[in-house]
């Protein structure tokens, strides 16, 4: 089960976007359980509800135009917002409240956002009997799941002129050709971040930082089963990093448990936090969380005291995820008018600036966000191009027996850690 860079717990009553930052993961997921739930989606036995097996796995060599279903119409163009509540199921702290506050004025509507903490969870509560949500935000190994589970509905791009703001891929996406159900909303890349003013020099795989000793103590990676032991395969040169081979998965298991006696390892998922202040020294890490990981570090010590490497050949871990309207939507009209809102740079910009995940958006490009201080040097190699989905790799959907190789694998990593 893959974790998404979101998914640190929930912010209690009071709490500031600072503090809960801070929160650590405290959430568990049982193994093969997004398996199992989305099996149930169409596994009642009727006709009409395709069981998820029936998921072709999307690759980037292996595109899949996903079913629409003739009682599933997108919704009629020309329509005018919906009034009332538009209810949005996302991630905590996904949205700047600025930004959303806004949309409500523009819209005279309210918005209210529900949070999950995994896309477990998010699913659980998109198929919760009565359930309504307007707006949800799916990753890629789960959109092909959702739209063959009849969760989502087809986008009617009328309302979406703003998608010519993003950058051209993600119009015919691999997971999702001609982009019938989603958007795109955020990427990342997962790297490894560190404290520079301590690690003087950088092997030529940068990966081998995890397994040096003299940070014994100090290293973390990620608490992700797919990140950890994709990232264990990529340090040996294996690129499928979607492999089923128990071969190729168990090599990774035990190459992970080295660290165990060799750097005394820690698992976690704050490492915007825990770097810059010194509690970690290396840390596998997520791209936003580099640039995150700048306005997090104690008075008087200035950015050039972190660092990120990513593969030269930008070889590496790289994701996104999408914006998608469920099928029980009360609003839909709202949520297409919400979707191209989001899509406009005057209003992705200031939620990037809020999250540090950046948006596939033409306008935004390393050398902008250099000038316009989103990153410094030092950190510039954590902004994302499109070339970099030419070349990077991402985290896919697995079969059952896929998901439960991967579970199992990490599990006895865990055990000893």
């Amino acid at each position: 089960m893959t974790f998404h860079p979101r998914e640190r717990g929930s912010a209690g009553p009071g709490l500031g976007r600072r503090d809960f930052l801070r929160a650590s993961l405290l959430t568990t997921i049982s193994a093969g359980s997004l398996g199992s739930l989305l099996a149930a989606c169409g596994g009642d036995g009727s006709s009409n509800r395709p069981r998820a097996s029936a998921v072709q796995l999307s690759r980037p060599d292996n595109p899949v135009k996903l079913p629409i279903y003739q009682d599933i119409p997108a919704i009629a163009s020309g329509l005018e917002p919906e009034k009332g509540t538009l209810r949005v199921l996302n991630y905590s702290e996904y949205n700047g409240p600025d930004v959303l506050k806004a949309f409500g004025k523009k819209y005279g509507v309210k918005v209210q956002v529900t949070t999950f903490v995994s896309m477990d969870e998010g699913v659980q509560k998109l198929r919760t009997p009565g359930a309504k949500f307007d707006v949800f935000y799916p990753t890629t190994d789960v959109v092909g799941k959702l739209a063959v589970g009849r969760l989502l509905q087809p986008l009617n791009k009328s309302y979406l002129p703003n998608v010519s703001n993003v950058w051209d891929r993600f119009l015919d996406p691999f997971y999702d050709k001609g982009a019938q159900y989603t958007v795109p909303h955020t990427l990342y890349t997962t790297g490894v971040l560190y404290r520079a003013d301590r690690v003087k020099s950088i092997p030529a795989n940068g990966y081998d930082l995890l397994w040096d000793e003299a940070f014994k103590g100090k290293i973390y990676v990620l608490d992700d089963d797919r990140e950890a032991l994709g990232m264990a395969m990529l340090r040996k040169g294996i690129t499928d990093i979607n492999t089923e081979d128990p071969a190729v998965v168990d090599a990774a298991r035990r190459d992970l448990e080295e660290l165990i006696g060799g750097v005394n390892i820690k698992i976690g998922s704050t490492q915007y936090s825990t770097v810059p202040e010194g509690t970690a020294t290396i840390h596998q890490a997520w791209s936003g969380d580099a640039v995150n990981a700048q306005y997090y570090l104690p008075e008087g010590t200035g950015p050039e005291v972190l660092g990120w490497w990513y593969p030269t050949d930008r070889r590496g871990a790289i994701g996104n995820d999408m914006l998608a309207v469920p099928t029980a939507a009360e609003h839909p009209v709202l949520a297409h008018h919400f979707i191209n809102y989001m899509l406009d740079p005057d209003n992705s910009v200031p939620d990037f600036e809020y999250t540090g995940y950046q948006p596939p958006l033409k306008a935004l490009n390393p050398d902008s966000m250099l000038a316009d201080e989103y990153v410094t040097e030092n950190l510039v190699g954590a902004v994302i191009t499109p070339e970099d989905f030419d070349k990077g790799l991402q985290l896919l959907q697995l079969t059952p027996k896929g998901e439960a190789l991967w579970d199992d694998a990490w599990a006895k990593f865990r055990s000893g850690a």
